[in-house]
C-alpha cells in the first residue's frame, strides 16, 4: 500500500541503467541537458526524470487510488471499459491477454480520461465512481495539469530537435481536442504461490500514444533493449518519474524516437509480498490526427524514412482507430485466438496492422 515501509530493489537482478534528466534545466533550455534527453530518446526511448515538480499531486492520486480500489468489484464493474475497444473505465484483473496463449493479466486498474478530467463536471466519455468525480477538481486535474505541462515541454524539444515548424508536435497533441490520452491508476496483489511467482502481470508491449508519465512504487517494470534477448528491471527511485516514446512518436519521426517493448512482472525479491502501485499519465495525439511520418515537414525525418522499407510508417489509421484496436484485441473477450495477440500490437509487432 502506498506509504508503508517496503524492502529495498534488490542489487543482483539485472537492471537496466537509465540516464537521470533533470526537468528543471529542460525546461530553462539547457542545451546539455537537452543533448541527453534527446540521447535517450533516440536510443532506448527510457529515462528518469528528476525535479519534475509533481511529488504532492502524485501522492494525493496514490492515495486516491487506495479508496478506488477499496471499493466493491461489483461496484467497480459498474465502470468496466468493456470490450468495444474504449479505454477509459475500469479493468479488473483477468480481463486482458499477456501473450498470444491467451494467459489473463493480474492487475487491475482504472484509466480516467483527460477530456472528461478537464471538461470536468461536463462528462464527455463516461462517469466514474463517486469517490474518484468527487476527487477530479482537487486531485485528478492537479495531477493531469502537471503531467501535461512536463510531457508537452517535451514535445516541444523534441519538435525543435526534429526540425519540425514551430509548435507541430504541440498541435498534434493539443489539449482542446478529443483524445486518448488519459491518467491510470494501476494495483497489483502479491502472488506468494511459488507457481505463479514469476507469472507475467502485464504482457510484453510499446505504449500506445507519444509519450508516458510514470511513478512506481515498487520494482517489476521491466525493459527489453532492441537487439536484446533478456529482460531487464527498471529500478524506481524514489521522486523520480520513468518516462518513456511510445508509438505515436516513433511514428511521427520516422524511427528517430525510440519506442521500446516493456512488460510489468512481480516485483523482485522481498518486494515480492507487497501490493504493486503505479500510476502513468499517457499523452496521446489528437484522436483525428492520422499516424505517419511527418516527413513532408522535416529533412530530418524524410532521411530518416529513406533507411527504412517503404511505407512502413504509414499507418493509413488515426491515432483513435490505432488506440482502439490496440485496446479492443488485448481483450480476452474478444480473443479467438493467437491473431487477436498479433492485432492487438503496436509497432513492436506491425504498425500497419489494422
Amino acid at each position: 500500500m502506498p506509504g508503508a515501509v517496503l524492502p529495498p530493489f534488490p542489487e543482483d537482478v539485472p537492471t537496466q541503467s537509465l540516464p537521470i534528466i533533470d526537468y528543471e534545466l529542460v525546461k530553462t533550455g539547457d542545451e546539455a541537458e537537452i543533448g541527453r534527453l534527446w540521447e535517450a530518446a533516440t536510443t532506448l526511448g527510457f529515462w528518469y526524470l528528476k525535479n519534475h515538480g509533481a511529488e504532492q499531486e502524485v501522492k494525493a492520486m496514490f492515495d486516491l487510488g487506495v479508496e478506488v480500489f477499496a471499493l466493491p468489484l461489483e461496484e467497480k464493474l459498474k465502470f468496466e471499459q468493456g470490450d468495444g475497444g474504449r479505454s477509459c473505465g475500469y479493468k479488473r484483473a483477468g480481463a486482458n491477454a499477456v501473450d498470444e496463449t491467451g494467459l489473463p493479466d493480474t492487475v487491475e486498474y482504472m484509466n480516467i480520461a483527460q477530456d472528461d478530467v478537464l471538461s470536468f463536471p461536463r462528462i464527455v466519455h463516461r462517469t466514474y465512481p463517486s469517490v474518484m468525480s468527487a476527487a477530479i477538481p482537487s486531485v485528478v486535474q492537479p495531477f493531469v495539469c502537471k503531467a501535461l505541462e512536463v510531457n508537452h515541454t517535451v514535445l516541444h524539444v523534441f519538435g525543435q530537435r526534429l526540425k519540425l515548424p514551430e509548435g507541430t508536435l504541440e498541435k498534434l497533441h493539443t489539449r482542446d481536442l478529443p483524445s486518448g490520452s488519459e491518467a491510470r491508476l494501476v494495483k497489483k496483489l502479491p502472488m506468494l504461490a511459488k507457481e505463479t511467482a514469476d507469472r507475467v502481470a502485464l504482457g510484453a508491449h510499446s505504449d500506445f500514444g507519444s509519450l508516458s508519465f510514470l511513478h512506481n512504487i515498487l520494482g517489476g517494470l521491466q525493459v527489453l533493449p532492441g537487439g536484446e534477448t533478456e529482460w531487464k528491471y527498471v529500478k524506481p527511485i524514489p521522486g523520480h518519474a520513468i518516462c518513456n516514446v511510445g508509438d505515436a512518436l516513433a511514428v511521427f519521426s520516422g524511427g528517430i524516437l525510440k519506442s521500446s517493448v516493456h512488460r510489468v512482472v512481480p516485483p523482485p525479491g522481498a518486494q515480492s509480498a507487497y501490493e504493486r502501485w503505479s500510476l502513468v499519465f499517457f499523452t496521446r495525439p489528437n484522436n483525428t490526427e492520422i499516424l505517419r511520418a511527418l516527413a513532408d515537414e522535416s529533412a530530418i525525418i524524410a532521411d530518416a524514412v529513406k533507411q527504412h522499407p517503404k511505407g512502413k510508417f504509414e499507418t493509413g489509421a488515426t491515432a483513435a482507430e490505432w488506440f482502439s484496436r490496440r485496446t479492443k484485441y488485448q481483450r480476452l473477450g474478444n480473443r479467438v485466438g493467437p491473431e487477436s495477440w498479433a492485432t492487438s500490437r503496436g509497432t513492436e509487432h506491425n504498425p500497419g496492422a489494422k
